[in-house]
C-alpha cells in the first residue's frame, strides 16, 4: 500500500493507529465489533445504547423534518436550542449563560473538543494535559494540533488522580487541561479536591480548562456531577462540552455544544465554522424538547443505567473478575487477572469463543509507555437492554 504523507499520520500515530510500516490500522472498536458479528458474541465493547430515546424527542425530530426544517440552521445553532441549553445549565447547575454569546452548537461533543483544541493551541511547545486512560479522540485531536500530550494516570481501583502527579504535569507550557468528568473509560467521578486543584493550577499557569461532560446525567448512588465551571474562579477560563447522545440515547444524531465565556466561544466558532459549518437542523429542535423534559426523566435515566450497571457487575464478578464499580457513565472496568489474564488484548480476542461476549482492553485508552500498568484491565459497556445484559452475565458466569 502506498503511504501518502500528511497530517493524518501524526493524528493516527497519536491515537495509536499507525502500523510500523506507516500504514493506518483499524481501531480496536472496529476490530471487536467485527469479531462480535463474526462469532455471534454479545458486543459490550462499543459504547452506544441499543434502545431508542424518549418518544417526545423522536416525534419532535419527525415533525421538524415534515415541517421543512431541513436547510442550514444558524451558525451558532438554532435559537430555541441555544435557549434550552442556557435554561438547562441554570436549572441543574445555577450557571447563567447568554444564549446568543456563550453557547455554540456542534456536530457532537467530539467536534466541540477538536475545534477547541485547534483554536487554543498552535505552537509546537504547547502542551495539553489529559487524564489517562482517556477517550481515544483526545490523543488524536491533540496530535492533529501539533501540541504535546501530557498524561496524568488514573489507577485501579478508584481511578482518582494523584494530586502530586497532576501538579508535576501542569506547567507554564500547558495551554489546556482537558478533563472528562464523569470519566470514560473508567466510570470515575472526580472528587471536589481534584476539581479545586485543577482550577488552582489553571490559574497558576494561565491555562484553559476544557471539560468533557457528556455523561453529566449518568451518575449513580451518592455521586453528584459538579461542572468545573461552577467552581470558584473557574468560569473565566473554562469551556464546557456536552451533547445529547448519551443522555437521550441518540448517539447517531451528533448534536453537541460548547459553552463558556464569549471570547473563548468565539475562538472555537472561528474554527468550527470551517469544519462542519452547521449540523443536524431537524434534530436541534428535538434536543431542545429533550433538555426541557421534567426532572423525573433525568433521574430515571440515571436509575435505569445504575440497574444495568449492577446486572453487569454481578455477571463480571460471577465470572471471577475483580470489578471497579463505576460512579457514572456507560462503562465498567474489570480486572481479568484472577482468570489468569496478563494481556488484555489477548484475553478479549479469546473472550468471544470462551464466553460469547466482547469487551475492549483498557490499554486501548492509554499511551504506549503506560500500557503495562493496565495490562489485565477490560472495559465493558452496560448501556444495553436488560435482556442483553442478563444473557451476557449468564455467559460470563460460565468462565468461572
Amino acid at each position: 500500500m502506498r503511504v501518502i504523507p500528511g497530517a493524518w499520520q501524526r493524528t493516527a500515530a497519536g491515537a495509536g493507529l499507525l502500523a510500523s510500516d506507516g500504514t493506518p490500522i483499524p481501531t480496536i472498536f472496529a476490530e471487536m465489533s467485527a469479531l462480535a458479528a463474526r462469532t455471534g458474541a454479545i458486543n459490550l465493547g462499543q459504547g452506544f445504547p441499543d434502545e431508542d430515546g424518549p418518544a417526545e424527542i423522536l416525534e419532535a425530530a419527525q415533525r421538524a423534518i415534515a415541517n421543512g426544517v431541513n436547510q442550514y440552521p444558524p451558525g451558532r445553532g438554532q435559537a430555541d436550542l441555544l435557549a434550552a441549553i442556557s435554561e438547562h445549565q441554570h436549572r441543574f447547575y445555577g450557571l447563567r449563560l447568554d444564549p446568543e454569546r456563550d453557547i455554540l452548537v456542534t456536530a457532537g461533543a467530539t467536534e466541540a473538543l477538536a475545534a477547541a483544541l485547534l483554536a487554543l493551541t498552535g505552537d509546537p511547545d504547547d502542551e495539553v494535559v489529559v487524564f489517562e486512560p482517556h477517550y481515544d479522540a483526545y490523543a488524536a485531536c491533540v496530535a492533529l494540533t501539533g501540541a504535546r500530550l501530557v498524561t496524568v494516570p488514573l489507577r485501579w481501583p478508584d481511578f482518582q488522580p494523584d494530586l502530586d502527579e497532576l501538579r508535576r504535569a501542569v506547567t507554564d507550557r500547558t495551554r489546556v487541561i482537558l478533563v472528562n468528568d464523569p470519566h470514560n473509560p473508567t466510570g470515575a467521578v472526580f472528587s471536589a479536591e481534584v476539581r479545586a486543584e485543577i482550577v488552582r493550577l489553571a490559574h497558576a499557569h494561565d491555562a484553559i480548562i476544557l471539560t468533557d461532560e457528556v455523561y453529566e446525567h449518568l451518575v449513580f448512588d451518592d455521586a453528584v456531577h459538579v461542572p468545573i465551571a461552577t467552581e470558584p474562579g473557574a468560569w473565566e477560563r473554562t469551556l464546557t462540552v456536552s451533547s445529547a447522545g448519551k443522555t437521550f440515547s441518540v448517539t447517531g444524531w451528533k448534536i453537541g455544544w460548547i459553552s463558556g465565556p464569549a471570547d473563548l466561544v468565539d475562538a472555537v466558532l472561528a474554527v468550527k465554522q470551517f469544519l462542519t459549518y452547521v449540523n443536524g437542523a431537524p434534530f436541534q429542535p428535538a434536543i431542545a424538547t429533550g433538555l426541557r423534559l421534567p426532572d423525573a426523566f433525568f433521574a430515571g435515566v440515571a436509575a435505569t443505567l445504575a440497574h444495568k450497571r449492577d446486572l453487569l457487575v454481578a455477571g463480571l464478578r460471577a465470572a471471577g473478575m475483580d470489578v471497579s464499580v463505576p460512579q457514572g457513565t456507560y462503562f465498567i472496568v474489570a480486572d481479568a487477572a484472577p482468570l489468569g489474564a496478563t494481556d488484555a488484548h489477548a484475553f478479549i480476542r479469546l473472550l468471544p469463543e470462551r464466553a460469547g461476549v466482547v469487551g475492549i482492553p483498557l490499554t486501548a485508552f492509554v499511551t504506549a509507555s503506560r500500557r503495562g500498568e493496565y495490562a489485565s484491565l477490560v472495559r465493558f459497556a452496560a448501556c444495553k437492554r436488560v435482556d442483553v445484559l442478563d444473557e451476557a452475565s449468564r455467559r460470563l458466569a460460565a468462565l468461572s
